[in-house]
């Protein structure tokens, strides 16, 4: 398996730059002008609307920017303390299999979550992973993904210590009956550099081959 890079942004990205920034990534990707990418980000606060989207689920539409995201699932929201991970990988590399792969990124978060002793549990049509709380089933992560000819994009939010009020704008991934929690909500004091460090050690027990390892960017 050929490298991987992996990147760290070191300050927000306004959500348009990230958008164009995948699509030119993806194209030079599908021509063999650039490597695989893990791009790690934070976005200010806004709210993005998946293909799926009911406009009633936003429920405060001047609250923070609204962006319509071209990926899967429905209204979502991005912002400081949320480790926002855009996955672009060349799926016929691997197993050519859409299903296959969005299981594989669940799989890769239930996994950074046990080192943390949080028990992250996936649901029969809940994309995401969820963590149950005995009086409520929380999100703690959702997934968007798109593929363009096997070259996949967006990806995966997961909630490390963001504001938790700013959900109340919408109604996350269109399930009302189940809240959000975060890393730190849960009782686990966690820096994002910390958390970086789990993804990437989790990423390469999930997808990558025994002995094959990405590189990270400078």
């Amino acid at each position: 398996m050929h490298d991987i890079e992996w990147t760290i942004a070191d300050k927000a990205v306004p959500y348009e730059e990230a958008i164009r920034f995948m699509e030119q990534r993806v194209k030079d990707i599908r021509e063999g002008n650039a490597k695989e990418l893990i791009w790690l980000v934070e976005h200010p606060p806004l709210y993005t609307a998946g293909t799926s989207a009911d406009s009633a689920d936003l429920i405060m539409p001047d609250r923070f920017p609204v962006y319509s995201a071209g990926r899967g699932g429905q209204y979502t929201y991005h912002g400081p303390g949320q480790r926002v991970v855009y996955v672009m990988l060349d799926l016929k590399k691997r197993n050519a299999d859409v299903r296959a792969f969005v299981q594989d990124m669940e799989d890769w978060i239930v996994d950074v979550l046990a080192q943390y002793q949080i028990k992250g549990e996936k649901r029969d049509g809940r994309v995401g992973v969820w963590v149950d709380r005995g009086f409520r089933e929380d999100k703690i992560a959702a997934i968007g993904v798109r593929v363009r000819r096997w070259v996949s994009f967006h990806g995966i939010s997961v909630n490390v210590d963001p504001d938790l009020t700013h959900y109340s704008g919408i109604v996350p991934c269109g399930i009302s009956e189940h809240g959000v929690t975060s890393l730190v909500d849960l009782g686990i004091p966690v820096s994002m550099p910390e958390f970086d460090i789990e993804l990437r050690n989790s990423f390469e027990n999930i997808f990558l081959e025994a002995g094959a390892k990405g590189t990270i960017a400078p």
